[in-house]
């Protein structure tokens, strides 16, 4: 039966055979290796806390990609990138990775198979489980805390250790077809797997083949993100207005145009004609001129996958084999947002966005004054001569519909080969040598963008004495300049929109060598058993390059500047690992355990690093263990960390402390404010400090690597205990697992947060990250003079992260025909509650709370519950969500109290149903987020919103209720 559903979050403290990532046989026991160590033994149960998610549940399931079913783990916080919170990005959109204790992607080690995979996202160590074939997998060990003594750096958070399928046989293939109740999100899979062993019984090898193909989700299909808005409360500030949108919330740049001509607006009704004044999201009078950007927006990126793995193993003699494992994935996705919005700025910086109206040429032999026959003459008539060198001029931004939306897509290979041998050397002593190689290669064609010195000289023309349009620049017409008008929309040709179009290209490639040796087994005899030991060396090459077209990286496509990115480091490991048994049978000590391991690492880029960890293991009775354990781990930082050069941003969510700010504005942060003289400035011309709609929405910066860069260290503490209790009625049938965690990282490579730089700079004392921070120097267009142009922010280790918590899984299992009744069955509840979490953006700056916040509640569980009856198999598993506070940043920055404004909970059901009425055939649908739960309600203006998604994508369900079926054959 393939659908054992409600297997659940399976813990695996004990050294079960499913917990097995290879075995070794000797003459009388199985002797295994599980997550957490490199020995194999048969007492390393219990010392690090294991949750599993097995076959049967990812089976049950049906997700496409395993993501979706690790995210239910309440150890798991919101992912950094998924398919539904990645549309904006300009690289790596759709992939999907996890975060471990909300501490960070890069401070969650993945592994296949106990090793290292390639990396999805150029410069960094993050893999994209895209990558990962979901039905090859034999289960998903996940172990928190520090584990970089016995895997390396990254794993701080800890890790989660992917392991494929061994030794199967037969053939088993699967289709499945689904969509949501919307009619949209649709998602097929095809897959099929298949084993066979050589006639001598020394060879297996299997082949595992997948299509599947996600489809789309717009914003526009959503009745809560069909239309622009913002909240209200990020506006007043007051708590009871932040779940409140103002809808519509237009952006101001539009289709049609909005002309700057002296002191006068001008635009262009429905109807196309010219008209005076402006109104972005309309009135009772006058109908709206702003455009909704969220019907061109994607919620749920689609995301199409070719994938094949195989691995296999052959016996050379007694006790040796070689084997070898490779995956190849092929994806597919594809970005979808608004039109590019373009101001006159970005093509005339210099004179802060005047676009010259009149021009001398020379006709006859003398200069002539000329016009641009484009423009309107209401507009015309109405400019003046702004910057001073004779000519009118006006400014004008403009949304460029002409050219197209923007987006891109991104084809994505990753190749991975792994090939080793493994055997006894000596009795009782086992040795694994191995290489692994793997590269991702990812091609990006974007569109929407525009060639700005193109477009510059496009819009300079002139009717020469024939009538004849023409570029005033002689060497643009020699280069095939093509007049540009863009007064009005649709008014730019197909020639002219040509011209100025600028596709952005992204190539990367990211790869990774590592060679390894282990060697473990008994060094000798104590009264409670062996003592193990294992020691091993580790090589291992990272490099990545990413590099955009050269207009992008000039940030001449009027976008983000982002130059080329190229790294690489290198370093060597070596490590050991001791098991000591203390005492086994004797009173209270059915078995007491240390252990200890250590792990010495040389970086090209960063010396030398070392990181330990220390056990101790103690069942004073066979029914109940416990569990302490110290860890000390480090994480070297990645490529991008090092090397990025200044690459710009564009973020959302900020607060200026400027904001409403007068000339009698009581407080610190008013005085750090009147004390420059932009602000100033705007605070004399408006009254107060007043941002119009496109000072808050085109808010700019730069982010920057640092090669000075040192590692940062986590220090951990986990306390647990397994309570199996035996002929006790009633708790017979349950297994409790209870266990404290205790993560610090200390000397942290973080950005600083651009929020901190904001307060700190005004009014919080550190003036000297005032630096970082660049206001308008004039007011431009729809720009007010003194508001925020861009916020830079860098790479430092001067961040510091903390969090605790408890982590409870209890279990169960029955076979009902003891009660009288028939069939199997079964629960699983994994629970975890955060005490502490919390982030120091600055060594001596006080405590950032992110514990409790949305995208991290305290509060989150998962439960599983099963029943089998014959043929038939019914699982339901319920997701919860607790209630979740908005950023204490935010609402500081709002002078509202921390914790003053939440979220409720937000609980999901997911039912699948299983049929085998033959032993080759199973039958199976399934409904996720059964009654439709809506998703929290972060709308945007606030912190965690997703833009065009109106919540937070990676925490909460975006897509609603989905149905599937599907069938799967075993032969």
């Amino acid at each position: 039966m393939g659908s054992a559903a409600w297997s659940g979050l399976t813990p695996a403290y004990a050294a079960d055979e499913e917990n097995t990532e290879s075995t070794a046989k000797d003459a009388s026991v199985e002797r295994i290796q599980v997550t957490g160590s490199r020995m194999r033994g048969t007492d390393l149960q219990g010392f690090s806390p294991v949750q599993t998610v097995d076959a049967k549940e990812i089976d049950s399931s049906s997700v496409a990609n395993i993501q979706d079913l690790l995210l239910k783990n309440p150890a798991f916080g919101s992912p950094a990138i998924s398919r539904t919170n990645s549309n904006f990005s300009t690289s790596s959109a759709g992939v999907a990775t996890v975060d471990l204790r909300n501490l960070g992607t890069d401070r969650t080690l993945v592994l296949v198979n106990g090793r290292r995979f390639v990396s999805g996202i150029p410069g960094s160590a993050a893999v994209d489980l895209n990558t990962i074939p979901t039905q090859f997998i034999e289960r998903v060990d996940i172990m928190t805390g520090g584990a970089s003594a016995v895997y390396g750096s990254d794993a701080v958070a800890g890790v989660v250790n992917i392991i494929y399928k061994q030794e199967f046989e037969g053939v088993e293939f699967d289709v499945q077809g689904g969509q949501s109740a919307e009619g949209d999100a649709e998602e097929n899979q095809l897959q099929f797997t298949m084993g066979t062993s050589s006639s001598n019984g020394k060879g297996n090898i299997m082949i595992h083949g997948a299509y599947t193909d996600q489809g789309a989700v717009y914003s526009r299909d959503r009745e809560r993100s069909a239309v622009d808005q913002t909240s209200l409360g990020a506006q007043t500030g007051k708590a009871e207005d932040m779940f409140t949108p103002v809808r519509p919330f237009y952006s101001s740049f539009a289709p049609q145009g909005r002309f700057f001509a002296g002191d006068t607006q001008f635009t262009y009704d429905k109807n196309g004609k010219l008209i005076e004044g402006w109104s972005t999201n309309g009135s009772a009078t006058r109908e709206a001129n702003g455009f909704n950007r969220n019907n061109y927006r994607t919620i749920a990126i689609p995301v199409e996958r070719y994938l094949l793995a195989t691995s296999g193993k052959y016996e050379l003699s007694e006790g040796w084999s070689t084997f070898m494992e490779g995956t190849y994935a092929s994806s597919q996705t594809q970005t979808e947002l608004e039109p590019f919005a373009l101001s006159s700025e970005d093509l005339f910086p210099s004179t802060g966005g005047q676009l010259p109206i009149e021009f001398l040429v020379n006709q006859g032999g003398k200069d002539v004054m000329v016009r641009n026959p484009f423009v309107p003459d209401a507009v015309f008539n109405a400019a003046t001569d702004t910057d001073g060198d004779g000519f009118r001029d006006i400014g004008f931004t403009r949304r460029m519909t002409d050219i197209g939306n923007r987006g891109n897509i991104a084809d994505r290979d990753t190749f991975r080969i792994v090939g080793g041998v493994e055997g006894e050397i000596t009795d009782g002593w086992y040795l694994d040598a191995f290489y692994n190689y793997g590269a991702t290669k990812e091609s990006q064609v974007s569109s929407g963008q525009v060639n700005v010195l193109n477009f510059k000289h496009a819009l300079q023309a002139y009717k020469d004495a024939n009538g004849n349009l023409m570029c005033i620049d002689a060497d643009a017409r020699a280069q095939g300049c093509v007049p540009v008008n863009v007064f009005g929309a649709g008014s730019i040709t197909p020639e002219a929109a040509k011209y100025i179009n600028a596709p952005g290209m992204l190539s990367t490639f990211t790869s990774q060598k590592v060679a390894g040796l282990n060697v473990n087994g008994d060094l000798f005899d104590l009264p409670a058993g062996s003592v193990g030991l294992a020691v091993g060396a580790e090589y291992r090459e990272e490099f990545s390059r990413s590099e955009f077209d050269p207009l992008q990286q000039a940030g001449l496509n009027a976008g983000n500047a982002i130059p080329r990115t190229e790294g690489g480091f290198d370093v060597m490991e070596y490590y050991t690992e001791v098991n000591v048994p203390l005492l086994a049978d004797v009173f209270l000590a059915d078995q007491l355990n240390l252990r200890g391991a250590v792990r010495f690492s040389d970086y090209s880029t960063v010396g030398n690093t070392t990181s330990w960890n220390v056990a101790l293991d103690w069942a004073p009775i066979e029914e109940v263990r416990f569990r302490a354990i110290r860890a000390e781990s480090t994480r070297a930082p990645n490529i991008n960390e090092l090397f990025s050069p200044p690459s710009q941003d564009y973020p959302s969510g900020l607060t200026d402390p400027c904001n409403g700010v007068t000339a009698t504005t009581a407080g610190a942060a008013a005085e750090a404010c009147r004390k420059d003289p932009l602000i100033m400035a705007n605070i004399q011309a408006n009254g107060a400090f007043t941002q119009t709609q496109a000072d808050l929405q085109g808010i700019s910066g730069y982010n920057r690597g640092n090669p000075n860069l040192d590692p940062e260290t986590g220090k951990s503490w986990t306390f647990g205990v397994t309570v199996s209790p035996e002929n006790i009625a009633v708790l017979e049938d349950f297994d409790f697992n209870v266990d404290y965690f205790d993560i610090e990282i200390e000397d942290a490579i973080v950005s600083t947060p651009r929020q901190f730089i904001l307060d700190q700079c005004y009014g919080g004392g550190d003036t000297s990250l005032c630096q970082f921070v660049t206001r308008r120097g004039q007011t431009t267009g729809n720009n007010n003079i003194g508001t925020l142009e861009y916020i830079d922010s860098g790479v430092s280790n001067s961040g510091g992260f903390a969090t605790s918590g408890v982590d409870v899984v209890v279990s169960y299992s029955k076979d009902l025909g003891d009660y009288g009744l028939t069939g199997q069955a079964n629960a699983r509840l994994s629970y975890t509650h955060v005490i502490e979490g919390y982030a120091i953006p600055l060594p001596g700056s006080e405590k950032d709370p992110f514990a409790g916040e949305v995208g991290a509640p305290e509060n989150k569980f998962y439960l599983s519950l099963g029943y089998q009856w014959e043929d038939l198999t019914v699982a339901w598993n319920t997701t919860f969500i607790g209630e979740s506070y908005l950023d204490d940043s935010f609402l500081t920055s709002k002078k509202l109290a921390p914790e003053s404004v939440s979220v409720g909970s937000v609980t999901y059901h997911d039912l699948n149903v299983a049929y085998q009425p033959f032993d080759v055939a199973e039958f199976y649908i399934g409904v996720n987020n059964l009654f439709d739960a809506d998703p929290a309600p972060i709308i945007s203006g606030l912190p965690g919103a997703d833009t065009g998604v109106e919540t937070d994508a990676g925490t909460y369900d975006a897509i609603g209720r989905r149905y599937y079926a599907g069938v799967r054959f075993k032969f």
